[in-house]
């Protein structure tokens, strides 16, 4: 590939990584002091995708080492926002299960980002925002197949 058939896709990965970077300190600046984003995403997950994920699940989803992972889900379990409960199928490891103070931790964090929202919407309507979603998740879920292929 040539420099010029390059640049369009390492702009798209430096500008989705930027607003990464500010969507996160945005939302950290919001949450309750001891929090991380970290903590809101695993919360998040477990309400988009489903309850019950082992510790070596949620590693994987994240891409983070086991003990990464078991910290973060160690922080939300003393919040009470997670319970670690004996996985049925193999009583060795653990699931991992939102509570309703989890749910209402993440309502929250959403709504300290209304500000955020508000101002957006003031320059991005819904609909142009939501246009924009499609391209941004196919691109996602190749670059998400591509991770796990050998380099």
């Amino acid at each position: 590939m040539t420099d010029d058939s390059i640049a369009p896709f390492f702009s798209l990965l430096y500008e989705v990584g930027i607003i990464n970077q500010i969507g996160t300190a945005f939302l950290e600046s919001r949450l309750p002091k001891g929090l991380l984003v970290s903590h809101f995403g695993v919360v998040s997950h477990l309400i988009r995708v489903a309850d019950g994920a082992t510790p070596l699940d949620l590693a994987r989803a994240f891409q983070v080492p086991k003990t990464t992972m078991t910290h973060t889900l160690a922080g939300l379990e003393a919040h009470g926002f997670v319970e670690m409960r004996p996985n049925p199928s193999d009583r060795r490891s653990k699931q991992v299960w939102l509570t309703a103070s989890g749910q209402q931790f993440r309502d929250d964090a959403l709504e300290s980002l209304a500000p955020l929202i508000a101002t957006l919407a003031e320059q991005y309507s819904p609909e142009r925002v939501a246009g924009i979603l499609p391209d941004l998740a196919a691109f996602r879920a190749v670059i998400d197949q591509l991770r796990n292929e050998p380099t």
